[in-house]
């Protein structure tokens, strides 16, 4: 499958509504910071909110749908930091123009192909950025030949930082610029994990325990979505779901849900030189 999406905080300087850049955020990758009339929403064929599992050699579809007619364009970010663009693509059903409050599933039933879930497990996310004006992403991937079904991502296009800064170049060109009320994005997230026969015994020490602290030291490098994601895997190793996760300044904050129905939180907080991890469950 062609996999989607990874956060970052990056911070932009707004200089005013009308000439405001576009912001790079760890929940969205890239948001419209101007009030615009279009809006577009993205959700797996698992759930429309939260953050589903899927397991290898299941099947995903992607939903969308947009306020008014645009152009939508979906990119997977996997927990390695691969980019995918999954549309438009070549294959039946790829054309990327989706009419306004309706519904459209990539790929949709005869489409020629399918998007078949593969490790590496984590979490994943697919970012859709809808605009009412057709987007020049060549910079981003390119159809490499006739024969490609999927377009091929650029080598300087890896990891969701460079994505972002790609998509930001796309949607605010030097030239024939964007109006920045027509474009918007949203994100959908969901986790890769081994079936349960195959998932590791590994008994982490927060397992043990009603409430869990630790501390971990500062790297140069390290971002609290690094830390996260480290223990969001461990949650899901152990059956949890994710149900709700928000990032604020320097501190994450996550929910999740045992099949037995028990939850736990998670709260990451960069506090000087360490970050502070706390678990109660």
């Amino acid at each position: 499958m062609k996999k989607l999406l990874t956060l970052t905080a990056l911070t932009a300087a707004l200089t005013g509504l009308s000439s405001a850049a576009p912001v790079i955020s760890a929940q969205s990758i890239i948001v419209n910071p101007v009030p615009n009339n279009i809006n577009v929403s993205v959700w797996t064929n698992k759930a429309r909110t939260g953050t589903p599992n899927y397991v290898p050699g299941e099947r995903i579809q992607i939903y969308t749908t947009v306020s008014q007619d645009a152009y939508v364009y979906l990119f997977n970010v996997d927990p390695n930091g691969k980019v995918d663009m999954i549309l438009p693509n070549r294959y039946s059903g790829g054309a990327n123009f989706v009419k306004a409050n309706t519904t459209k599933v990539f790929p949709p039933a005869g489409a020629g192909f399918t998007f078949d879930i593969a490790a590496p497990y984590g979490l994943n996310k697919v970012l859709a950025l809808a605009s009412r004006t057709q987007l020049n992403v060549n910079q981003i991937a390119q159809f490499t030949s006739e024969q490609s079904g999927f377009a091929t991502t650029n080598a300087g296009v890896q990891g969701q930082q460079q994505l972002a800064q790609a998509l930001s170049i796309v949607v605010n060109p030097v030239t024939q610029p964007v109006p920045q009320n027509s474009w918007d994005s949203a994100t959908a997230y969901y986790n890769v994990v081994a079936p349960v026969a195959q998932r590791p015994v590994t008994s982490y020490p927060w397992t043990t325990v009603r409430t869990w602290r630790s501390v971990t030291p500062y790297q140069q490098g390290t971002t609290i979505v690094n830390v996260y994601e480290t223990y969001n895997n461990q949650f899901a190793d152990q059956g949890y779901v994710l149900v709700g996760q928000r990032q604020q300044n320097n501190q994450v904050v996550a929910t999740y849900r045992a099949r037995t129905g028990a939850t736990a939180q998670l709260v990451i907080r960069l506090s000087g030189d360490q970050f502070e991890i706390r678990i109660n469950r």
